[in-house]
């Protein structure tokens, strides 16, 4: 016991009480952690693992038509049941007024102003299911609209006020393969037989799915019956968009007869809410997010070309209803446009796109050159630094935004046409105004492999001393075709109080550095080129006196998991490695997952059948015979986007090397292995713990003599 309080002393000392020790140290270090530094609410204090429940976030800001008000999400955790509370607030868009408007303890998302701005419609759990509710401002009353058996979603006000249409999946028609035969009174069987003939029979999140698909509904605003729009087995997606006559909705979807096979293709389509007539506008495979133009004569939309590439940019393009021609806006931004929404005047729209790592909002003439208006979109990503965020415009031009901050989880601003932006809330200095957070570094570098421009960033420990080297973990985001920013990171900032300098970038393959740049790894994820560019970024650090050559760590979740797992099997360089979520064998894991039809056509040559020396060698178990670095595996059992059989096989390989490894393996959890706090927290612990178990180990002359008293 004293040794393991000896070594719980030292992990404190150098991780700032995150209790990184194993279980039987736990309450030393508690002991330790608290008579060292008191109450973890003291003012000065590092950022700790039960500071995550404190944590706010501000999500999904809807601003009024007038541009007067802002409601939006306010996404707050629970410490006693370890979920999220999400609740309505609204504010005036000069700051004041700040109110909650419906924060029972319920859930509440999505919602959506009334084109009077007079009412707001939302989803809230009723009886334990989702239903759509409708709330007069002026007076604060609410009426519970649906009694629907499914959840909602895409909820979207008809111009006139006068309905809402949404969509909703509904269960297929099916046939029993085989009759079973009738059992005798009072005999228990085992439970029936699953036959599944659907290609998505399962999905990560969401489990094994029962057939259904998504239709198209619209309910009276004052109550009601809903009426279904569209039918068939085809999914209609969302958003959706009126026009402005109220007289019909256009959507997006793929009714074509193989649709369960090419899943990312999609039309624009329009039904006419009084005789449900079914028009198609497109017919490219390439169109969705339909937006309506405010004299209802032309769609704008989103399209990506239907070829078969690892990456696509959803490029803004313009549907003339009359002539049928069509224009592409954004022909001159290789970026990928995320949402668009029509300028009142119908001459421009405002639209949201990622640019080097930063969320922007600007305003695209249909003809004429763009005005950006801001870059500081983000933050809602809380436990690692995804580029995030969303923004909506009211008829003015006032746009409301999630902002992003090194130092904070998103909170609410909003921007005018000029540029000019205010920040509205501060929902999280309470907390974090106490806290010494690391500062946030941004740094450029040409990767060795052949010059090409990486951007990146370190995040250094809250006491970093200039001149003293630290011992460094490299994370590497997942998709990999996402990005990370210069956005607060909770998983970060809790690696960083335990003083480490945590180094990540956006390397070959990443978003927001346009279409080349994003198919630099095309057909080579995970390989030596994107390691490459990691491994100049570490050498970086270490040539300017901040890493410890000798102290260097590896983690990353998902394509994150991949890279590292690969890693280990080019260079020994790492003390230890973490790896979250990871594919070992792209073999087994395209035939196992949830999105293997898009996957292989998209990020393959061809099917494994056809092309298996190519998926071996993509696969980090090909490498797994030259991997000596001790190897922690993190997995959720109930994750189908990369199935836990991936990471046993890993795990059972290195065991059969005799290489130190680990497997934490998270029950009832999917791919998001941090979506609750607490495995969020539980996440980081036993990565450091791990890499604490592998870091240098001090002297026991280094240590307390008075910790002899607690043996």
């Amino acid at each position: 016991m004293k040794r393991q309080i000896i070594a719980a002393s030292v992990a404190y000392s150098r991780s700032r009480c995150n209790l990184l020790k194993r279980s039987s140290a736990i309450l030393a270090t508690m002991v330790l952690c608290f008579a060292a530094f008191g109450a973890s609410a003291r003012v000065g204090g590092l950022f700790e693992p039960l500071d995550v429940f404190e944590l706010e976030v501000a999500a999904n800001p809807q601003i009024s038509p007038d541009g007067a008000r802002v409601v939006y999400e306010r996404r707050a955790f629970d410490i006693m049941t370890d979920s999220t509370r999400t609740s309505l607030w609204i504010i005036d868009s000069d700051g004041s007024n700040h109110r909650p408007l419906v924060a029972d303890g319920g859930s509440y998302s999505s919602p959506v102003f009334s084109p009077d701005g007079g009412r707001l419609a939302y989803f809230g759990t009723v009886n334990e299911t989702t239903q759509i509710v409708v709330r007069w401002l002026d007076t604060g009353e609410s009426a519970v609209l649906t009694n629907l058996q499914y959840a909602p979603a895409d909820l979207t006000w008809s111009p006139d006020g006068s309905a809402l249409a949404f969509t909703m999946e509904l269960p297929a028609d099916t046939e029993p393969l085989a009759a079973a035969p009738k059992k005798p009174e009072g005999a228990e069987w085992a439970p029936a037989v699953k036959v599944i003939e659907s290609v998505t029979y399962r999905f990560d999140g969401r489990g094994f799915l029962e057939p259904a698909h998504s239709q198209v509904f619209v309910v009276p605003a004052l109550g009601g019956s809903p009426a279904q729009l569209t039918e068939g087995p085809y999914h209609h997606r969302g958003p959706l968009s009126w026009t402005p006559d109220s007289s019909a909705i256009v959507f997006g979807a793929n009714r074509e007869e193989d649709w369960e096979y090419d899943r990312l293709a999609s039309d624009l389509w329009r039904v006419t809410l009084a005789d449900g007539t079914l028009e198609a506008l497109t017919d490219s495979g390439e169109a969705q997010a339909p937006v309506v133009s405010p004299d209802g004569s032309r769609v704008a939309f989103l399209s990506a070309r239907n070829v078969p590439e690892p990456y696509r940019n959803r490029f803004l393009k313009v549907l003339d209803l009359e002539d049928g021609t069509v224009s592409t806006v954004t022909a001159d931004l290789d970026r990928s446009i995320e949402t668009a929404y029509w300028a009142r005047n119908g001459r421009g729209l405002y639209i949201v796109y990622a640019d080097q790592a930063l969320k922007l909002l600007a305003y695209q003439p249909l003809q004429g050159e763009r005005q950006d208006l801001t870059d500081a979109i983000g933050g809602v990503s809380l436990g690692r630094p995804y580029v995030s965020g969303s923004a909506s415009v009211a008829g003015n031009g006032t746009a409301a935004f999630t902002v992003s901050r090194p130092d904070r989880p998103a909170e609410l601003a909003v921007v005018d046409r000029r540029g000019s932006v205010d920040v509205l809330t501060d929902l999280n200095g309470d907390l974090l105004g106490r806290r010494q957070l690391g500062k946030l570094e941004e740094v450029v570098y040409p990767s060795s492999l052949d010059g090409t421009q990486i951007q990146g960033w370190y995040l250094l420990p809250p006491d970093y001393e200039p001149g003293k080297r630290y011992p460094t973990i490299l994370e590497i985001h997942g998709g990999p075709h996402s990005a990370y920013g210069p956005s607060f990171s909770a998983e970060m900032q809790l690696m960083a109080a335990a003083g480490y300098v945590v180094f990540y970038n956006n390397y070959r393959g990443s978003t927001s550095y346009g279409t080349d740049f994003a198919l630099l790894l095309k057909y080579k994820y995970s390989s030596a080129d994107d390691f490459a560019d990691h491994d100049t970024g570490l050498n970086l650090l270490v040539e300017q006196g901040i890493a410890d050559p000798e102290q260097l760590y590896i983690t990353g979740g998902s394509a994150g998991g991949i890279a590292t797992l690969y890693a280990i099997g080019l260079t020994d360089r790492f003390r230890a490695a973490a790896a979250a979520k990871p594919i070992a064998n792209w073999i087994s894991k395209t035939l196992t997952g949830d999105i293997y039809t898009t996957q292989i056509s998209n990020q393959f040559p061809g099917p494994p059948w056809e092309e298996f020396e190519h998926y071996w060698q993509r696969s980090p178990l090909s490498l797994v015979g030259k991997v000596t670095t001790p190897t922690l595996l993190l997995t959720g059992e109930e994750d189908y986007r990369t199935p836990i059989s991936e990471t046993e096989q890993y795990y059972q390989a290195l065991k059969l090397l005799r290489v130190d490894t680990a497997m934490v393996r998270i029950p009832e959890s999917s791919h998001g292995i941090a979506s609750r706090p607490s495995r969020l927290i539980a996440k980081v612990a036993n990565i450091l713990a791990w890499f604490e178990r592998y870091g240098p180990q001090p002297e026991p002359a280094d240590l307390p003599v008075a910790l002899d008293s607690l043996e």
